[in-house]
């Protein structure tokens, strides 16, 4: 039997300081989180929800170097960056913390000295590399060198950015200190570890024989680590920026940000609940729910639920949704590559459009699989659902409201057999809803919702009243009742999804209170309900607007491949007379014509002070035939001819390939004779 709570403690995953949200993020973690919050408010369930920024580890450390200012500096920027964002686009936190607080500092400490002095940790020494020049231990992150499997320069200590691979510092090619730049040295250092090995037999116990209703991406990920076997994971980290180690001999060391951030979510519910945060954290009636990424169900499954237990008075957490990644436009979104819509510029280009990118995400929500985010599918969902299906039968109701009764909510009359099965359609919809929102199926819950104006905008079309008051203006009533009605229900049923245009559309309806045990009742307005004043509820986006926006990554794809581009290493070398064997030759173009049938040839009449000659070239793709016309290339002469697309071609017009692989015909600085020797 399902075990009821109390109260529901609602955490999202800590962003990352270093750099602005993007649609990846909202997309995984904070638009589902938000959804379910808003969800357990309307069902007035006694909810916390709580978020905050990340705002200790290496990587900050790296940009603050980078730009000649301080970690501190980083994360303040950042953090303010976000918290703004998240605020305009309506992710409802009940706290927004971070990590370099005062009360996190503490809560942290206090935490690992608790394990630490409960003999919970084990104490290693290793080799890891040193940097003697700055004097100190190198973080992963610290170390760049060639990467052994795509021999890419510049890979980190963990990760090669090119090609991907996972790596260890020790398995790079030829390393050096990304602080020096000199060649770092092993050397011994000490590190606290959580064993985890300890904790298997009883998460493998309650991850997979307990906890079988979670979703099929995260139970089949923590069975994977379990069936592997846990290994003991450092907790402590040699850096100058995070959480001191709080035990004697530990100079120069701090808490592992792995270790450091997931407890950030208790120390920002201390922040916001000094003398009552134990009954979200230690209350067995109380229900803890983490959303997450991916990249984060380790951590949120195995190694805090570890950290938890051997503290040993907190709950664990009930349910890790935990979706999967977003793509962009057919591409995996890099931060690094700067491929990403992030949201602070969304929220800025798309002023008041909040709603939209908030119904697109959960429609393409990656539950199940990655899924793909593209710019004309989001257009296409704006124009084609949100006004097409819900604002318009929105719109449709009121303006015939306003136009028929002046605005206010006419006597139902009797109901035909029509009319009761329109009502019955969707008198179902609270169940259907809430059982999807319940199991986190956000996407389907959304359909769901929609699925009433598909029902509005049917049942408007399927009545016509605009022909049938000519003839019966009492049966009008009854229509415009039933409109009205299906309209309140979506202003309650999208509440959760679009809050926004949910408030807008109850400030149509002069709807000031409603809850969630309305949805599906028929009489939310009643006759004699004076409505305020109608507008559209979503607009078209243009063609020219996407555009834009496509333009905007067409850009940075260009220039990401600029900025990487490598020459092709030289060939080996020949010997100078097989060069001396090449007639290499300046031709004037007479005549360029498309060779038919073959999207990539041209064929060429080129005159070469001698005879003129024929050539077929490979660039159809980069020119117009006219405008090589009287143009003069180089090409070699003295290769045999070549049919092609049965054209006899009589050499090979020299071309220079760009980083992108597009041709540019090689040609002269200034005029010579048609037959000058190149040389």
């Amino acid at each position: 039997m399902e075990k009821k709570f109390k109260r529901t403690t609602v955490t999202s995953a800590l962003p990352y300081a270093n750099g602005p949200v993007h649609i990846g993020h909202l997309a995984g973690v904070y638009v589902p989180a938000d959804i379910y919050v808003r969800y357990l408010r309307l069902k007035k369930e006694d909810v916390l929800f709580i978020g905050g920024s990340d705002e200790h580890g290496v990587p900050i450390t790296i940009r603050a170097r980078k730009e000649g200012i301080t970690p501190q500096d980083v994360v303040d920027r950042y953090h303010k960056l976000i918290k703004d964002s998240f605020e305009e686009f309506g992710i409802s936190f009940d706290v927004y913390g971070r990590t370099t607080s005062k009360v996190h500092g503490e809560t942290a400490s206090d935490f690992f000295r608790t394990l630490y002095d409960k003999g919970e940790f084990v104490e290693k020494t290793s080799m890891q590399y040193y940097d003697e020049e700055a004097r100190t231990f190198l973080a992963d992150r610290y170390i760049t060198g060639e990467c052994p499997y795509c021999h890419a320069e510049g890979a980190y200590g963990d990760q090669c950015e090119k090609c991907g691979s996972s790596l260890s510092p020790t398995e790079l090619i030829n390393p050096k200190s990304a602080i020096s730049g000199s060649k770092p040295v092993m050397r011994e250092t000490k590190h606290w570890y959580l064993p985890l090995d300890k904790h298997e037999a009883w998460l493998r116990q309650w991850i997979l024989e307990d906890h079988k209703e979670w979703r099929n991406n995260v139970y089949g990920q923590c069975k994977s680590w379990l069936d592997a076997g846990l290994h003991p994971r450092a907790v402590s980290r040699d850096l100058d920026w995070g959480i001191p180690v709080p035990v004697e001999g530990a100079e120069g060391k701090v808490l592992y940000v792995w270790f450091d951030a997931p407890i950030g979510y208790i120390s920002n519910t201390k922040e916001l609940l000094p003398d009552s945060w134990e009954k979200w954290w230690k209350d067995p009636e109380t229900r803890l729910v983490h959303f997450i990424g991916k990249d984060n169900i380790v951590f949120h499954c195995i190694v805090f639920p570890a950290m938890l237990k051997a503290e040993g008075s907190y709950i664990l957490p009930d349910n890790v949704p935990a979706n999967e990644f977003l793509n962009l436009e057919g591409d995996k979104i890099s931060t690094s590559r700067n491929w990403a819509v992030w949201l602070h510029e969304y929220l800025r280009d798309f002023p008041g459009k909040q709603d939209v990118l908030r119904y697109v995400l959960t429609a393409n929500a990656p539950e199940t699989k990655d899924n793909d985010f593209t710019w004309k599918d989001f257009q296409a969902r704006n124009n084609n659902e949100l006004v097409a299906v819900y604002g318009n039968f929105v719109n449709r109701a009121l303006q015939l409201t306003q136009k028929y009764y002046e605005g206010i909510v006419p006597e139902c009359g009797e109901l035909t057999d029509y009319d009761r099965q329109t009502l019955d359609e969707f008198k179902d919809v609270k169940a259907k809803v809430e059982e999807l929102l319940d199991n986190f199926k956000f996407r389907d819950a959304q359909k769901e919702a929609m699925n009433l104006a598909r029902i509005g905008n049917k049942y408007i079309a399927d009545c016509e009243p605009w022909k049938v008051v000519k003839t019966d203006p009492e049966r009008v009533k009854t229509i415009i009742y039933i409109s009205l009605q299906l309209t309140a229900n979506l202003a309650i049923a999208f509440e959760p999804f679009l809050p926004f245009s949910s408030k807008k559309l109850r400030g149509m309806l002069n709807m000031e209170n409603f809850e969630w045990n309305q949805l599906g009742r028929t009489d939310l307005l009643a006759a004699g309900h004076q409505l305020g004043k109608p507008e559209l509820l979503f607009e078209k986006i243009e063609d020219d607007v996407i555009e834009a926006q496509v333009q905007k990554l067409l850009d940075t794809k260009k220039a990401n491949e600029e900025a990487n581009y490598k020459a092709k290493p030289i060939r080996e070398n020949i010997a100078f007379e097989d060069f001396e064997k090449l007639d290499i030759r300046v031709g004037t173009v007479l005549e360029c014509t498309k060779v038919p049938k073959a999207d990539k040839l041209l064929c060429f009449k080129i005159a070469d002070g001698l005879e003129n000659r024929t050539i077929v070239s490979g660039i159809a793709k980069y020119y117009k035939p006219e405008d090589l016309v009287g143009k003069q290339v180089c090409f070699i002469a003295n290769l045999p001819p070549r049919k092609l697309k049965g054209i006899e071609s009589q050499g090979m017009i020299l071309s220079a390939m760009d980083y992108d692989g597009s041709l540019s015909v090689t040609t002269v600085e200034r005029e010579v004779k048609p037959g000058s020797e190149v040389c």
